[in-house]
């Protein structure tokens, strides 16, 4: 795996380097080893699928409270979407810095989340599947986060939203949220 820095503190893109011989390739996706030479300790909890059925699609900005912080490696496996992160991390380097990135079934790429960083997507293809690698499992009750269309998160979507889950539009704004 080649692990490639992005703006915000602790997250990588991680991009797989496949085998290839006659049937096709082989690729390491997940080395619990390679991941805490990268400064990212954490084990894995939880795997999740999120299945979408319609471009447009927005899930987001999630994050999780303490003391179940979350990181998690996102990874596209059908079709395209458009991933972003934005640091909510007031004691982090990179507080406040978002980084967008197109995850597709084509290359593979993987975005590793810290915990504390907002994560969200929005779908670019119809019947898109996501997989997400968590380190906690999930709990309802310390599920947080922030408007996807808050202006201070800078965040640029590329589509209209089509369809977003009612919780996720009546997430608060960046100033209620985390004070920012």
């Amino acid at each position: 795996m080649i692990f490639e820095p992005t703006p915000i503190e602790g997250a990588f893109v991680v991009r797989l380097e496949p085998r290839t011989d006659e049937r096709g390739f082989f690729a390491r996706t997940w080395c619990r080893d390679e991941f805490v030479a990268h400064g990212i300790d954490i084990e894995v909890a939880q795997s999740n699928l999120s299945h979408n059925r319609v471009a447009g699609t927005l899930r987001g900005m999630h994050y999780s409270a303490a003391p179940a912080r979350e990181g998690k490696l996102v990874r596209c496996e059908r079709g395209r979407v458009h991933d972003a992160i934005v640091d909510l991390r007031p004691g982090s380097a990179s507080f406040m810095r978002r980084f967008e990135i197109e995850l597709d079934d084509r290359r593979r790429d993987a975005l590793y989340v810290p915990p504390g960083v907002a994560h969200g997507f929005q779908t670019l293809d119809d019947d898109c599947d996501v997989l997400y690698l968590m380190s906690e499992r999930y709990r309802p009750e310390l599920a947080r986060g922030v408007r996807h269309d808050d202006p201070r998160l800078g965040l640029r979507w590329p589509r209209p939203v089509a369809v977003i889950a009612e919780r996720d539009r009546r997430w608060p704004d960046l100033a209620d949220a985390v004070g920012g």
